[in-house]
């Protein structure tokens, strides 16, 4: 029966785990070191480098917060990462043998929370059905609306008789470098405003970010004379294309200039072969558990859902 060993990971594991990462399955660049650790101060890391006869075989991305562990909560999205040649029967083994490592660690509750199936053609659940038969529960989901690029494109009646009046007003779209003018003006302002909470990253990071990945992170634009009036932060990876955050002023609201940008930018990501467009989640603390206008806008938008999956299991 096949052996393995897990390790936890230290800094001396940094140019291993991001090979690995270069050439796994099921990997975006969000698993890479640099974007972990960029906000390292805000979780206690508890990543786990899996081996085969000292040959590196899957890692997992992860965290702890007392007794449980998570698929890394600064992360979009998370999972066990592994290579193509990797076997489902061998995934079983890595689980139950990163299972009993947390178990030898204290580890009372394991909380999964999987990378949304569209962005692996070629498939990524295995590890969503051994969990279920070792008793992991289904914590919660969220509706994850994306655009099937590889599909012919649905944009609503409305939306588009708006979006053909809006290319007669003169707006540009621009790919910046710096994401200044976009968070002072617009994002920070704006998130304030409506829901009385800050983004994420702050410009700071996101430039960082951007610094460390720069075919990864873009930034679009929309402005009107000159004035920024609407923006999306882009994260593109292989198959994907995920709006991180968008937003528009109160004058870009007026000309729906982020409809306008999503749709250009839909169009522009289809013609670069990509499979998915990814808006994003449209969850909210109510009753319903989702917020009903930005499903509409995102469904108007040639969105279908996608669900999000959480996963807990108590270590045995």
């Amino acid at each position: 029966m096949t052996k393995y060993s897990i390790k936890k990971y230290n800094q001396n594991d940094y140019a291993i785990w991001n090979d690995f990462i270069t050439l796994a399955k099921n990997a975006t660049f969000l698993f890479h070191r640099d974007f972990i650790e960029y906000h390292q101060d805000r979780f206690e890391d508890f990543s786990l480098l899996v081996f085969e006869n000292e040959k590196l075989k899957a890692v997992l991305p992860a965290n702890i917060k007392g007794k449980s562990a998570y698929t890394h909560q600064g992360l979009t999205y998370g999972g066990l990462v592994f290579s193509s040649k990797l076997k489902a029967e061998k995934v079983e083994l890595i689980l139950d043998a990163i299972l009993s490592f947390f178990k030898e660690n204290s580890i009372e509750t394991f909380h999964y929370k999987p990378i949304p199936g569209f962005y692996f053609p070629k498939g990524n659940q295995e590890i969503d059905f051994f969990l279920h038969h070792r008793g992991a529960l289904s914590e919660r989901k969220e509706m994850n609306l994306a655009v099937n690029l590889q599909l012919p494109l649905h944009v609503s009646k409305s939306k588009m008789k708006h979006f053909r009046r809006i290319e007669n007003l003169d707006l540009d779209i621009i790919e910046e470098e710096d994401f200044q003018p976009f968070w002072n003006s617009i994002l920070e302002p704006r998130l304030l405003e409506k829901f009385n909470a800050k983004p994420v990253h702050t410009k700071e990071e996101m430039a960082l970010l951007k610094q460390k990945f720069p075919d990864n992170i873009r930034q679009y634009s929309v402005y009107q004379n000159d004035e920024i009036i609407a923006g999306i932060t882009i994260f593109e990876t292989e198959n994907v294309v995920k709006s991180q955050y968008g937003a528009t002023s109160e004058k870009g609201e007026e000309v729906r200039a982020l409809d306008f940008l999503f749709i250009n930018l839909i169009h522009k990501y289809k013609r670069k072969g990509k499979k998915f467009f990814d808006m994003g989640i449209v969850n909210e603390e109510n009753e319903s558990g989702y917020h009903p206008g930005l499903l509409q806008q995102k469904e108007e938008l040639g969105c279908a859902v996608y669900n999000q999956d959480f996963y807990k299991i108590d270590i045995k």
